[in-house]
């Protein structure tokens, strides 16, 4: 069974995602298409990545998206249910949810301009404690130790557009809460419980809004959770996967 992720494609951990950790335990556990989207449209669609599934002729897929990639994994499931057997929903948020409205000052100061530090990726993808920060040097250095044949860097109209899908997707509308009441697949929620970027009630709102969701928070983690703890991630994303229930 492929599992497809969808991310949003615009942060080195994502761009060399490889060195991260992650994408490698990922891929060793089950048939992994990593899909970096980088769509510029102002709303988060399902349809390229699709289209993609489609043209690949995959037939149903499990499904993982993280951050922006997963508004991208809700709308592929609520548009075209049949092909996702199982769904993965990592620093999410469900469209319409109070609060959701764009991201915090602090937010936008470390990540929202056209340059960005390593510095500031660290303050908004690790906690302040110094265990994760040390973590987030050494994902740094795995991020940045290959020197060649990199991915091109994600220019600012780029994101920007994928900042304005952001907050359309949280413009606040509590009617569309209730689609994701449609979804009947198995569906597993993670965050970190210090993200300050997508925060973690939403992981427990979604839990509570889809019929066959559970919920894991990470500690000591914010919106990186995924790659501090890479290994547990990835040990809990297999079992999920390949539960039998």
């Amino acid at each position: 069974m492929p599992t497809i992720t969808t991310d949003d494609g615009t942060t080195p951990a994502r761009r060399d995602s490889p060195y991260s950790g992650l994408p490698n335990k990922l891929a060793r556990a089950a048939n992994h298409i990593d899909y970096a989207y980088r769509d510029t449209s102002p709303t988060p669609s399902g349809g390229v990545p699709l289209a993609f599934i489609t043209a690949m002729d995959l037939g149903q897929v499990d499904l993982l998206g993280f951050s922006i990639g997963s508004f991208v994994a809700q709308q592929i499931a609520l548009t075209r249910p049949a092909i996702v057997r199982r769904l993965v929903l990592a620093s999410a948020a469900p469209q319409g949810a109070a609060g959701m409205h764009g991201w915090a000052p602090e937010v936008i100061g470390a990540i929202g301009e056209p340059e960005t530090s390593p510095q500031q990726y660290l303050e908004v993808f690790f906690s302040p404690s110094s265990s994760s920060r040390q973590v987030g040097q050494e994902v740094l250095g795995r991020i940045y130790a290959r020197t060649q044949d990199r991915d091109a860097v994600t220019t600012w109209a780029t994101r920007e557009a994928q900042y304005d899908a952001v907050c359309t997707w949280g413009i606040p509308n509590h009617a569309l809460l209730q689609r994701l009441s449609c979804l009947k697949m198995p569906v597993f929620v993670a965050n970190g419980d210090s993200d300050p970027m997508i925060l973690p009630h939403y992981s427990y709102l979604l839990t509570g809004l889809i019929p066959q969701a559970r919920v894991k928070i990470y500690p000591d983690s914010a919106h990186g959770f995924l790659f501090q703890h890479h290994a547990d991630f990835a040990a809990d994303v297999e079992a999920f996967l390949s539960d039998p229930r």
